[in-house]
């Protein structure tokens, strides 16, 4: 996949915004659709025909629903087809496989496999265009009548392929009337780098020990090694996927789309019911007003609610991909949240503050091992040397890993704490920490380009994790 690499968005996106810039305000939608359609064409040119599909099917069923106001049975019919329609492509394309090769393990059958290439982004793009539909349905949204304007909002190429899940209801004023003003450019340029950096910078260099750790082999893991490993997954994909969200609320801003925050420092939490308020909120939000109240949640009795926590998080784990580890990932934080709020709440509250901080971190990190080893066999391997009963407390290979990643991994441990928001609220309460920011920000940031520039001439391979999703 060719626009996965970080270096083609890197030219990609400056050619654009020249020609969007440059552009009246009635063509700025027609150029942004043009260079999304041509963003997701380059890697995925046999599958743009699937996006316009899905694009088209909400569209028309949106134009439906505003039609016929008063007639609840059609409209329902309607809304039911948006979502047959989406869930059916989605199950397809991204499941079937998975669904053949269990029955055939199972069964000892011999039906064959489609091998049908997974559509980047296709569990995004599906989610924006259900979400859409419902809320049309629910008359939260009045209907797009412009489909240019409603293809914008389907395809804008920042947030495409990996997120974060923009709502329509977000950006609809937007897609008619927006405004670019030089200090959200100057500040858009800036996100972008910081999640440009965040992604080349860190994601990238505690990656390498993440593969590293399991290239040597489960056998060879010792207590150390596996803890060593599993921190540097837990750094990885946090700031693998918020860089990315950073470089999309970035890009937006310099378009002059506000798109809504999607972490908001998860590794600070004190619970896992905190953690999931604070990583990747638009999809936390999307499975609780679609999902989760609709099914009745916490409204309904005790084994109801359970049920419904228990239904929302396998969903949530099987959104992640087409393997049966992410099942049991979802499932994983099912139990826990239901342990939160049933029988740990007082146990929790009593404990102080930092080993609130401990609990959440040790079962965040136990997770993140779930969701990254597909095999279950290796799965339990690894989780056993976590525990102690792998291949000793440490090894020569845990001293020669930290010696040769530990100041990317201590860079990661810094940065996923609120260290930037502290030194901005230092510079609005104190002039003289203003002054000394403006200067250290600006020579920061061109110290931080000229870093990442360096990286991605040398590494010309920088997938986003959250692009197979």
């Amino acid at each position: 996949m060719v626009f996965s690499s970080i270096p083609f968005l890197f030219y990609f996106f400056p050619l654009f915004l020249l020609c969007y810039y440059i552009l009246p305000w009635k063509g700025k939608n027609f150029c942004l659709l043009l260079f999304s359609l041509v963003f997701y064409a380059w890697g995925e040119p046999k599958y743009i025909g699937l996006l316009l599909l899905s694009s088209i099917v909400d569209y028309t069923v949106g134009r439906g629903l505003q039609h016929f106001q008063q007639k609840n049975g059609v409209r329902r019919a309607l809304l039911i087809t948006s979502l047959v329609v989406n869930l059916g492509l989605l199950s397809i394309y991204k499941y079937l496989d998975l669904f053949i090769g269990t029955w055939n393990e199972l069964s000892g059958g011999h039906i064959s496999q489609v091998n049908l290439a997974l559509p980047i982004g296709i569990s995004f793009f599906t989610f924006q265009t259900m979400s859409y539909s419902i809320d049309v349905y629910r008359r939260k949204v009045e209907a797009q009548k412009n489909f240019i304007d409603y293809m914008t909002y389907v395809s804008m190429f920042p947030q495409l392929v990996a997120g974060p899940i923009v709502r329509y209801e977000t950006i609809a004023r937007e897609l008619k009337n927006r405004t670019i003003s030089f200090d959200e450019v100057c500040f858009g340029f800036q996100r972008f780098l910081m999640g440009l950096f965040k992604k080349v910078l860190i994601a990238n260099g505690v990656g390498a020990l993440w593969d590293a750790t399991l290239a040597g082999g489960m056998e060879e893991l010792s207590f150390a090694s596996a803890w060593l490993g599993a921190i540097a997954f837990t750094l990885q994909i946090y700031f693998d996927f918020s860089g990315y969200s950073d470089m999309a609320i970035g890009m937006g801003e310099m378009m002059g789309f506000h798109f809504l925050e999607n972490f908001r420092y998860p590794y600070m939490a004190v619970s896992i019911k905190d953690f999931w308020s604070r990583w990747h909120m638009s999809l936390s939000g999307w499975f609780k007003d679609y999902v989760y109240i609709p099914l009745g949640g916490s409204r309904r009795s005790v084994p109801r609610n359970i049920l419904n926590l228990f239904i929302v998080w396998s969903l949530t784990g099987f959104w992640h991909g087409a393997s049966w580890n992410f099942l049991v990932w979802g499932l994983y934080f099912g139990v826990l949240l239901t342990l939160e709020k049933y029988i740990l709440p007082k146990l929790l509250e009593k404990m102080p503050g930092f080993l609130q901080h401990l609990y959440a971190l040790f079962f965040i990190v136990l997770g993140w091992v779930i969701f990254a080893v597909e095999d279950f066999s290796a799965m339990g391997s690894y989780l056993k040397a976590m525990f102690g009963m792998g291949n000793g407390l440490y090894s020569d290979i845990f001293l020669y890993h930290l010696k040769n990643y530990g100041l990317v991994l201590a860079l990661g441990i810094l940065f996923s704490m609120p260290v930037y928001s502290w030194w901005e609220n230092k510079q609005t309460q104190n002039k003289a920490y203003n002054v000394i920011g403006k200067v250290t920000g600006f020579g920061g940031t061109i110290v931080l380009l000229l870093m990442t520039i360096s990286c991605l001439v040398q590494n010309t391979y920088n997938p986003f994790l959250y692009f197979r999703f």
